[in-house]
């Protein structure tokens, strides 16, 4: 069973391992350091990004993160969202849960249980670098739809949508 629970300080240490593991650092492009750091700012309240641990039967085993487009403008006019979309990120830190279909649960439950939960949010978005087919495999059976290809940060990258009326 998929559950969630807001990110804690004591979970960082955590984060950071995962965030060393070579199939998380792969495709995680920020350094190390600021990416411990913006998940810090957010947990003090300086960072617009709420986080949660993914708990599989209670086991930790990744990080899930979401944001409202309209508190990240400049990325929602790269990716032509509406400011009422709400991004997600996610990554699976514990090797052993890698290549279990865990993805596309951990989608469809996040949206249902947390994105949607909030009667305003009209979609969900994220942005999967076009080489991480893992990735975007999990979306597409999660229900998220290709949108457009995109460049992010130099990379192609596809939109993926998830509207607030598919999601189960």
């Amino acid at each position: 069973m998929i559950r969630f629970r807001p990110l804690e300080e004591s979970d960082l240490p955590q984060v950071e391992a995962w965030l060393r593991a070579e199939h998380v650092a792969e495709w995680w492009r920020d350094p190390l350091e600021i990416a411990v750091e913006k998940r810090r700012e957010a947990l003090e309240g300086r960072r617009d990004v709420e986080h949660y641990v993914i708990l599989e039967d209670g086991r930790p085993v990744g990080m899930i993160q979401t944001y409202r487009v309209a508190d990240h403008s400049d990325w929602g006019e790269l990716v032509g969202a509406e400011p009422e979309a709400a991004g997600v990120d996610l990554f699976v830190g514990e090797a052993d849960a890698v290549g279990r279909a865990l993805g596309p649960e951990i989608l469809r439950e996040f949206a249902r249980t947390v994105v949607f939960s909030r009667p305003e949010t009209t979609a969900v978005i994220a942005t999967v670098e076009e080489a991480n087919r893992r990735s975007w495999r999990a979306f597409e059976k999660a229900d998220f739809r290709h949108v457009r290809d995109v460049d992010e940060d130099g990379l192609p990258h596809r939109l993926m949508r998830l509207e607030r009326r598919y999601a189960h």
